[in-house]
């Protein structure tokens, strides 16, 4: 159950990092905004890391995990690149709900790739989302 309570945290700092995003990237070129954001990510990630003593883990991550958490990196760069850019061009009220269409690119990946189960509830789901992002942004 507190898997929950982590997604919750999740969905509020996300929502926190639009609006504080839109209001810092003011003025300050996309590119740059998304670099500043990433190494505070950084350094918040290693203090972590350091705190709960789980450096020595390193040598233990095979070379799959490495190869798939540098790819999840490189979408993860990607993708911020271009929200940060289509939050500093557009609205946040536009640009959220379409970057919030990541759940239904999610929910159709994982059942191509992963072999999850896409079920009766998901499919509802997503066209929910779907639709809902449509009537946000039109």
């Amino acid at each position: 159950m507190m898997w929950l309570v982590y997604a919750l945290l999740s969905a509020v700092f996300a929502a926190l990092t639009s609006i504080l995003a839109k209001v810092g990237i003011e003025g300050v070129n996309s590119n740059l905004a998304t670099a500043i954001r990433t190494m505070v990510v950084v350094v918040m990630a290693w203090v972590m890391v350091f705190v709960t003593n789980t450096q020595s883990g390193i040598a233990d991550i095979s070379r799959k995990s490495w190869l798939f958490l540098i790819l999840s990196g490189l979408a993860t760069g990607l993708s911020w690149l271009c929200y940060y850019k289509a939050l500093q061009m557009g609205t946040v009220s536009k640009v959220v709900p379409i970057d919030k269409l990541s759940v239904v690119i999610t929910l159709v990946l994982a059942f191509v790739f992963l072999h999850e189960q896409f079920t009766a509830k998901s499919l509802i789901g997503c066209l929910l989302i779907g639709a809902g992002t449509l009537v946000m942004v039109l």
